[in-house]
């Protein structure tokens, strides 16, 4: 007799949590990538009391850089770090920046299908430990064969060819949105919004001994545009992306639950959004920052919606020109008040594989703030040119509705 056939679940996330995002190699100098995701795991678990960890039916947890205090399947052996039973299987998922948003997308396939009910997805890169490029060894062939450009292999020199590509998206563009994010994330700060979702995590410096971190290292609130048209171009002489309007390197991790419509009713939990749709697209290698673009409009063409119909955006700020490419694109003001409204990476940090929770997770703070807004969306550009996009429908919409 053939299996009976499962209908598709909604897919809800439930909580998310990070840590607070440091410099690479300095606030979290003394530790270990695996013990700043196992905190983050237990901070997610400590806040959701009505879950038993015993019921999750999977882990998933993304690194760009696999090897070290982030290998040894760092899913499993995290999981089993932080206490969740043995029982729960664990596994590792790396697409490089969009890790954290990956491990989301392939759980929620799994909800969606009817496998899990439970499932609980992560990201975590430690920058200071593991250089980007660290112990990579491309194939000749990427540039013998002429496959790609060498620009291709550096996220900065990407940035420059789409400033090559868009130049009417100019540096002092891309210096005032930075400046913007630094602003936007001083207030959020000064109104507590982002320090209620950071799980404090123990830290160890020689010279200082033990403290705790609770707050972002990267922000510099005291940004001016005058400083940031002064900083050097270093992918490019006389060229356009400088560290200023750029995400910096950083370590941190985040975590998230999502649970199928079934559990989370049987549980009563009140979800923060709901999963429409995502998709993954590519690109030229060479411009990968333009990836959000394609990505975005292969997700809204599975949703059935309109750019018109987002009323709130999350784009991850690699650099600032990848942003700018995207509101060019969509006909959206590079200052529109929808986007990244709590700032963004260039301001807290883009530690890679973690990045696409926070993404989430600031949504998901805006859809309680605003219930008048139905959708919103996360999206961010990956290396070797893909971007990936997910829309999700604010819960607090649909109550009002009732």
């Amino acid at each position: 007799m053939a299996p009976s056939s499962k209908s598709v679940s909604d897919v809800y996330l439930i909580d998310a949590v990070r840590t607070p995002f440091g410099k690479a190699g300095s606030l979290y100098a003394g530790t270990r990538a695996d013990d700043i995701m196992v905190r983050c795991i237990r901070g997610l678990l400590e806040r959701n009391p009505s879950i038993d960890s015993a019921t999750i039916d999977e882990v998933a947890i993304a690194a760009a850089s696999q090897t070290g205090d982030q290998g040894m399947n760092i899913g499993r052996s995290a999981a089993l770090l932080a206490g969740i039973p043995k029982t729960v299987p664990g596994y590792s998922i790396d697409r490089w920046c969009a890790g954290a948003m990956t491990s989301m997308t392939t759980l929620a396939g799994g909800i969606a299908m009817g496998s899990y009910d439970l499932a609980l997805a992560g990201g975590v890169e430690h920058m200071g430990n593991h250089p980007m490029g660290e112990l990579m060894d491309p194939n000749p062939r990427y540039i013998a064969e002429k496959l790609v450009d060498q620009d291709a292999l550096a996220m900065g020199a990407t940035a420059e060819r789409l400033h090559d590509m868009l130049p009417h998206l100019t540096r002092e563009r891309a210096d005032k949105y930075a400046l913007n994010s630094q602003l936007k994330t001083a207030k959020a700060y000064a109104d507590g919004k982002i320090q209620r979702d950071l799980i404090p995590v123990a830290v160890r410096s020689e010279e200082l001994g033990w403290g705790i971190a609770t707050v972002d290292e990267p922000p510099r609130p005291g940004t001016t545009l005058e400083a940031l048209a002064g900083l050097k171009t270093p992918f490019r002489p006389a060229g356009r992306v400088t560290p200023g309007n750029a995400a910096g390197l950083n370590d941190g991790a985040t975590a998230a639950l999502l649970a199928s419509g079934k559990r989370t009713e049987e549980l009563g939990l009140k979800p923060k959004a709901r999963l429409v749709t995502f998709a993954f697209a590519g690109v030229e290698p060479e411009i990968m920052g333009y990836g959000p673009v394609p990505a975005t409009v292969k997700a809204l063409a599975k949703a059935g919606l309109t750019i018109d119909e987002i009323g709130a955006f999350e784009v991850n700020e690699a650099f600032a020109i990848q942003v700018l490419a995207f509101l060019d694109y969509f006909a959206i003001a590079d200052d529109d008040p929808r986007v990244n409204p709590y700032g963004g990476a260039i301001a807290v940090g883009h530690p890679l594989a973690s990045s696409g929770i926070r993404l989430a997770l600031n949504l998901a703070r805006t859809f309680e703030e605003h219930p008048e807004i139905r959708y919103g969306l996360t999206t961010m550009c990956i290396g070797l040119g893909m971007g990936g996009t997910v829309i999700w429908e604010n819960p607090n919409w649909n109550f009002g509705k009732q």
